[in-house]
């Protein structure tokens, strides 16, 4: 007997297309995924570059906890707008929030290019170019994590190897340009390189899912999801250090006797360990399993925190450590889309991811301002600072394990 057909649900509901693995759609969304994070995460890496150019220059009345804030008001903007730019990826698709973030960023860099003050940059370099990286970031993510199952942590980890390409680039630009071209015109010119990329992310990035009416704003059943929650929770504790390293490894290696302009290669050398960590493990999730992957990866960073950076006082030292930390810190980041859409639903990754990255935000903000207050506390001496970064990152791996034996004990009980 045949059912009776719900005409208003397959009228404001469509079923989802049948499912196929990549695709054209789903290789070329990585492409265009891949220029959207070198553009957007990219520039925002090479912050480390800004700080030591602020505290000789436009800030140099300021402390560096004081400079960081820039930095994190960035990081908090971008992190909380994933609820919202999620919603509105559900509702649009990824097409005009793309388009939008390419503006909005462009126009950031390009005021930040005119600013002299410090308020002036919390709102260019801060608020403004945290909306646009959130725009370019979150639809990327989602519309790649759409065209793949089986080997979505591979997909996710090409795409976000962008951002690791980006921030070799932009730190090796920035500097030499600075010292060529002065700083309103070394910005204005990556400000072109981003409408470049945000351009080309426009034109390829699809999702495969058709658009359909947003849930909540805040979905409560998803953090009533024991795994989820704890998930979100070990992420938000490893964020209070992930980004030290990279905020002050520059000033760190200038205090430590070494040039300027090899000072700045320590956050082009991150970045480059970071493009290999974020391809490499993202390979190797998809086939040992990507909490089994993420978990020694957190560990790793805080060991290498802990056992080198803390005795890093050559160049050499000091370039071992950006290698090892950009490598692991890069699977950290290739590998949070993909563990969260492990444990949750397909059409709710959108959703979970950017109401995780909202939660993240507010650790992300003050992060390295407390590590520069450490710093200052210190009178420059970084111990301290390097702890809290260890400790941090070693406290969020040990939730995420919680999550990593929750799932195995639930696998056991179904069998």
């Amino acid at each position: 007997m045949l059912k009776p057909v719900d005409t208003e649900k397959s009228l404001t509901s469509p079923p989802n297309p049948p499912f196929v693995e990549g695709g054209f759609r789903g290789y070329m969304t990585v492409f265009g995924a891949f220029f959207a994070l070198f553009a957007a995460f990219g520039q925002s890496m090479a912050f480390g570059i800004f700080q030591l150019w602020y505290s000789q220059n436009q800030l140099v009345d300021y402390t560096a906890s004081d400079i960081s804030w820039i930095g994190s008001v960035q990081l908090w903007v971008f992190f909380f707008s994933g609820s919202f730019v999620g919603r509105l990826f559900d509702a649009y698709g990824p097409t005009w929030l793309l388009a939008s973030g390419t503006v909005i960023l462009t126009f950031s860099l390009m005021m930040t290019s005119l600013a002299s003050t410090y308020y002036a940059l919390i709102l260019a370099q801060g608020v403004v170019f945290g909306i646009g990286f959130g725009l370019l970031f979150f639809p990327s993510m989602s519309a790649t994590a759409t065209h793949f199952m089986k080997y979505r942590a591979t997909a996710l980890g090409v795409a976000v190897a962008g951002s690791s390409v980006g921030g070799v680039v932009f730190p090796i630009m920035l500097q030499r340009l600075f010292n060529t071209v002065g700083f309103g015109w070394a910005v204005r010119i990556s400000a072109f390189v981003c409408l470049a990329c945000g351009v080309i992310a426009t034109a390829t990035v699809s999702s495969r899912l058709p658009t359909r009416k947003p849930g909540p704003w805040v979905d409560v059943s998803s953090l009533k999801d024991a795994n989820y929650a704890l998930f979100v929770l070990g992420s938000a504790i490893s964020c209070f250090g992930i980004f030290v390293p990279m905020y002050y490894i520059v000033q760190y290696a200038e205090g430590s006797h070494v040039s300027q302009t090899v000072a700045s290669g320590a956050l082009s050398v991150m970045n480059a360990g970071s493009v290999f960590g974020r391809i490499v493990p993202s390979i190797a999730a998809d086939l040992i399993g990507r909490y089994n992957t993420l978990f020694p990866s957190t560990v790793l960073m805080a060991i290498f925190t802990l056992a080198l950076w803390l005795h890093a006082h050559d160049l050499a030292t000091i370039m071992t450590y950006s290698v090892f930390y950009g490598f692991f810190s890069g699977s950290w980041f290739a590998l949070q889309t993909s563990c969260i859409a492990q444990i949750s639903r397909m059409e709710k990754i959108g959703v979970r991811m950017g109401m995780a990255y909202s939660l993240v935000s507010f650790p992300a903000l003050v992060g390295e301002p407390i590590a520069g207050a450490i710093l200052a506390r210190d009178n420059g001496n970084y111990t301290g600072l390097i702890v809290f970064t260890g400790v941090s990152l070693l406290l969020g791996s040990l939730v995420t394990l919680a999550v990593k034996l929750r799932i195995n004990s639930s696998l056991l009980a179904k069998v």
